[in-house]
């Protein structure tokens, strides 16, 4: 077996659990289902470029790129523990190099990512039904988020991972992070509308672009707008990871 399968396997084995599966599953559906439903008092309809979509509709499409990023958090829980219980210099004196190493993390994170959102979008499926407009590039479009935005998000928990010595800090930094990423956001409510600095911390933040575009292939809502956030969001991906990468191959473990 090719060595960066069988580090893929050993990841996905200590890394899928029944705590992820319900972090990954009950979670988003409590969402969708309750705090979706409960809002529909208070927004009625979102508006998503030239439409108007239904907030739990918006809300459970937003859930898949809050779905996808959250699931990157294992890439740096795995270089953590590797890092504190010595596991790395265990896989290094097999037959793997740090290149398998990293590449490993990247495809871990990447089939969790496709899963994940492979999982939501099957859930969400009957929230959104009355407005999906399922087209030839809708499952290309959420196939493209999930695997460039598992890369992206990936690359920040491994930059994280890195750069810290202690548990505690591990866990409060990297919760903190991705806790900010989601709600300046619009994961769970529109951009348009929310005051100023608000706004454009929104665009700062690549989540958002992430569930722009997966929106626009759910509802069939392709601008060009869409196609700069895609874009925008391989740069990010491209840079963030080749940080990672050089981080972790220069990392004394």
């Amino acid at each position: 077996m090719h060595p960066i399968i069988r580090l893929v396997n050993r990841n996905l084995t200590i890394s899928i659990n029944p705590g992820f599966l319900i972090w990954q599953i009950i979670f988003p559906l409590i969402y969708i289902f309750v705090a979706g439903y409960a809002y529909t008092s208070l927004i009625e309809k979102v508006p998503f470029g030239d439409k108007s979509i239904d907030y739990p509709a918006f809300l459970a499409s937003g859930m898949i790129g809050f779905n996808i990023m959250n699931s990157t958090l294992i890439s740096g829980i795995i270089i953590w523990n590797d890092r504190r219980h010595g596991m790395f210099e265990q896989i290094m004196s097999g037959p793997f190099t740090r290149t398998d190493y990293i590449l490993s993390n990247i495809c871990t994170i990447g089939i969790v990512g496709l899963v994940s959102a492979s999982l939501i979008a099957l859930v969400g499926y009957p929230v959104f039904f009355e407005t999906i407009e399922f087209s030839t590039i809708t499952i290309p479009m959420i196939v493209f988020a999930a695997i460039v935005g598992s890369i992206l998000f990936g690359s920040i928990a491994s930059i994280i991972s890195t750069r810290l010595h202690s548990s505690e800090g591990f866990n409060v930094i990297i919760n903190t992070v991705f806790l900010f990423l989601a709600f300046v956001s619009t994961a769970f409510y529109p951009a348009s509308g929310s005051p100023e600095p608000l706004r454009t911390a929104f665009y700062l933040n690549p989540l958002t672009y992430l569930v722009d575009i997966i929106r626009a292939g759910i509802f069939g809502n392709i601008s060009e707008f869409v196609i700069i956030e895609m874009v925008v969001l391989i740069c990010i991906a491209s840079l963030l990871f080749l940080i990672a990468t050089k981080l972790l191959t220069k990392l004394d473990f």
